[in-house]
């Protein structure tokens, strides 16, 4: 029996009066049909905890990283303005082109057309940067000009859209619709709680993928000038969740991926963590509630819950594979197989790199099991596997959202959102979204 997530709050269909937009009628089945459903989908069973109350997520899903696995849902597919996070999809499709030990002189060219309030990570014209230091500039700092460069050194701002729309189409991630590559908002461009997952899956299977997305900080090229040795400033990783600063309690065991905030998305996040070999994700979207933090809070909760729900649980959907990936377990028939994925023994590389907090293990572990199943080639029919990364700290805030503590990027801001709780599973919201300017000084993501 599906079970709905029932909340103290009024249904946001229920009064004329209520703000809140509502999901589209239809929305894509893609991973099965309940997720094509608006409200909460989920189907308890015996001894599996209730979801928990304190959400207010326009979209969010849990997921098992390893099985494809969907635990539980709340309007999975609807697409909505994904801010930072889809710098994770411009990741997935651009790592693999550039070498690490690549420079590149930036031209002003390179730096054209930088939305107005972006987060930025310092990158200045006539000055020379490895693709290394770009990446970190993208991973931790967000840098919308990280972005840009490698846009232009990828032939441009059309030919890199191109390429993640075609990228987002082979993993399946079809409510996806790319225009700016560093997610800063504009028209028709959209992602959805589904897709990110599916994205942030794919990412983390990409060791330099998970390599930045699990650096806690690092140091940035300053400006060179002659006679003088190149000096440094340091940069932090902007996940909060990771970082445990600003009163977010760091989470045990997290191991990225990526947050995001804007004026038009709110705020934004795609999570992984391990706790006892399990390894999920979860993605929220645009939580409404006046709590700081809450998009942290909220994904943090639903992480408690998918690590206390699962094998309790009847999946409501899967994560598909991509289109490309084989659907028949390539395994040698010869008796031979891949050594079985490590636990907690797990090699203790992540260990020795000074991470704390469980993300050594959770960087091993899932790990582990990218490496088991790259070696059998990947049983896809119900399993496409993840592996894990960490990082703590972040930088200092700065003019960051008063309400929830969130920077943001984006020219007009989008009124927030009446603290309401999740909806009833298979009840669509009735109501419509409102718009009114705020203020919030820089609005970086």
């Amino acid at each position: 029996m599906l079970l709905p997530l029932v909340t103290g709050a009024p249904p946001a269909w229920a009064d004329e009066k209520d703000k809140q937009p509502k999901p589209p009628a239809v929305m894509s089945k893609l991973g099965g049909p309940l997720l094509g459903q608006p409200g909460t989908q989920v189907k308890l069973g015996p001894g599996a905890p209730v979801l928990p109350k304190e959400l207010s997520g326009r979209s969010w899903i849990v997921a098992d990283a390893e099985t494809g696995a969907v635990l539980a849902a709340h309007n999975a597919h609807w697409p909505l303005a994904p801010a930072s996070t889809l710098k994770m999809l411009f990741a997935d499709t651009l790592l693999p082109k550039f070498p690490r030990t690549q420079n590149h002189l930036v031209t002003s060219q390179d730096l054209a057309g930088i939305g107005e309030g972006s987060s930025l990570v310092g990158i200045k014209e006539k000055q020379t940067y490895s693709v290394h230091d770009l990446w970190l500039g993208v991973f931790l700092r967000s840098g919308n000009d990280a972005v840009r460069v490698l846009t232009s050194m990828n032939n441009g701002l059309d030919r890199t859209v191109t390429d993640m729309n075609e990228r987002a189409a082979e993993l399946q991630a079809l409510d996806t619709h790319v225009v700016s590559p560093d997610g800063y908002d504009a028209p028709n461009q959209l992602s959805s709680a589904y897709d990110l997952t599916l994205i942030a899956r794919s990412g983390m299977q990409k060791p330099d993928f998970r390599e930045y997305a699990a650096t806690p900080r690092a140091a940035f090229p300053g400006e060179a000038k002659p006679g003088k040795k190149r000096e440094t400033f340091e940069i932090q990783n902007t996940n909060r969740l990771l970082t445990g600063d600003l009163g977010v309690a760091p989470y045990q065991g997290i191991a990225g991926v990526k947050n995001g905030n804007t004026t038009h998305a709110g705020a934004t996040f795609t999570g992984v963590a391990e706790r006892n070999g399990k390894v999920l994700l979860v993605t929220v979207m645009n939580p409404s509630s006046k709590e700081q933090h809450a998009v942290y809070r909220e994904t943090a909760r639903l992480l408690d819950w998918g690590f206390a729900a699962s094998g309790k649980v009847t999946p409501v959907g899967e994560l598909v594979p991509p289109r490309s990936a084989r659907t028949e377990s390539a395994a040698p028939d010869d008796g031979t197989a891949p050594a079985p994925a490590p636990g907690k023994n797990a090699p203790a590389e992540a260990a020795a790199s000074g991470r704390s907090g469980g993300v050594g293990i959770a960087l091993a572990v899932a790990g582990g099991v990218l490496l088991l199943l790259a070696a059998a080639v990947f049983l896809v029919n119900r399993r496409w596997p993840l592996a894990a990364s960490a990082a703590l700290r972040r930088r200092s805030p700065s003019q960051d959202d008063p309400a929830t503590g969130e920077p943001q990027e984006g020219e007009e801001a989008q009124k927030s959102e009446k603290p309401g709780e999740t909806q009833e599973s298979g009840k669509p919201q009735e109501t419509q979204e409102s718009e009114k300017p705020q203020e919030s000084g820089e609005k970086t993501p």
